[in-house]
């Protein structure tokens, strides 16, 4: 089987002195500066009846603009942080038009700085802990890095912490699969339950961690905003925040993993996770399950893997038939147990619906099924 090259993203933290820390910062300020600028004048232009673009914006900020800001232009300072902002704001405005995000928002300082940076198109390598940015210089991680070469870096700061992130190409690695077919039924109280019977459980981070979070909270209002000990429980309560989210894809990247490496076809529900998050009652647990994250990371680890994925429309009534007779009658929320009503089948709520999306990804690549 040959397979394309495929893309790959790493993301790392680094270790940086105070200076370092510094010159970060000031990367992100400038990237937040130049993307609240061409925002401010996007909308300013949009709302007189012209129809801006990112290009023209950009050539006019470096030609009138940067000029009368001389701090924009220190040593060290890596120019290509003005164009990925009007990049970005390019992409935010192109994901409004087309429906997949609402109106871009001005970005505040402190809340999820980042900068990206490149060699002007040049390839960069990586590799060990030690690697060379452009302009900025040499910069340690934590954790040794693949000797690779990749074209950007995105550095963000996650609760007080900056990071680094790359994508780089590899070979698909097409493992030996132990089943052909697999169903995947994403759920709330279970991470996912396969066709094969096997549950996978979610870690419900987010729940276990509430009342911590909140008391971290409660705590951080009784501080005097801008003193040094408001800052330092922000930074505690960040990093809270952070550990529930390391839990959660922690969990997502096993389950996904094991799934697209064990499986020759997968077949999962496009959910509506947005529609989801709309209900204030559900919203919560939806989020604490990553359904999205959950679906992305199975199509592109089926890539990796050799696997195929069938993603199966949101309105088939997986949960409602019989995967025994193929009967389908009506459940609500609250049943855990399906109980056919024409044959008597009797099965678990969510391993009826992961055999029903199995069954349907049987009939989507019938040819697979015949060689299996």
């Amino acid at each position: 089987m040959n397979l394309k090259p495929v893309y790959t993203a790493l993301k790392t933290k680094l270790k940086l002195t105070d200076a370092a820390s510094v010159l970060m910062s000031k990367h992100a300020g400038i990237s937040r500066f130049t993307y609240n600028w061409g925002l401010a004048t996007w909308s300013a232009l949009y709302s007189e009846g012209v129809k801006p673009n990112a290009l023209v914006l950009k050539k006019f900020f470096n030609n009138h603009v940067k000029p009368a800001c001389p701090w924009m232009k220190e040593a060290r300072i890596c120019q290509k942080v003005t164009q990925y902002a009007f990049e970005h704001l390019g992409q935010a405005f192109g994901n409004f038009f087309s429906g997949k995000a609402h109106y871009p928002k001005f970005k505040k300082k402190g809340q999820h700085d980042s900068f990206t940076i490149d060699a002007s198109g040049r390839p960069i390598a990586v590799g060990g802990t030690r690697l060379k940015l452009p302009t900025i210089g040499w910069v340690s991680t934590y954790e040794g890095l693949p000797h690779v070469t990749t074209k950007k870096f995105t550095i963000s700061q996650e609760a007080g912490n900056w990071y680094i992130s790359f994508t780089y190409e590899i070979e698909p690695s097409v493992t030996a699969k132990s089943r052909d077919f697999v169903g995947v039924d994403l759920g709330v109280k279970q991470l996912a339950t396969l066709s094969n019977g096997l549950v996978i459980a979610n870690p419900q981070a987010l729940r276990k961690a509430r009342q911590q979070l909140a008391r971290m909270q409660r705590q951080l209002q009784r501080k005097q905003r801008g003193s040094n000990r408001y800052h330092r429980q922000k930074l505690r309560l960040a990093g809270a925040h952070q550990r529930v989210k390391n839990i959660r894809l922690d969990a997502t990247h096993q389950a996904t993993t094991y799934i697209c490496k064990n499986h020759a076809v997968v077949a999962i529900e496009g959910l509506n996770v947005s529609g989801m998050m709309a209900n204030h009652k559900l919203a919560g647990a939806v989020a604490d399950a990553n359904f999205a994250e959950f679906g992305r990371q199975i199509r592109y680890k089926a890539q990796r893997y050799g696997s195929s994925v069938v993603l199966v429309d949101r309105w088939y009534p997986s949960t409602q038939l019989c995967s025994g007779c193929g009967g389908q009658q009506p459940m609500s929320l609250g049943e855990r147990v399906y109980e056919c009503s024409a044959c008597g089948f009797q099965a678990d709520r969510d391993c009826n619906a992961a055999v029903n999306l199995e069954k349907y990804a049987r009939r989507a690549k019938p040819s697979l099924d015949t060689e299996g």
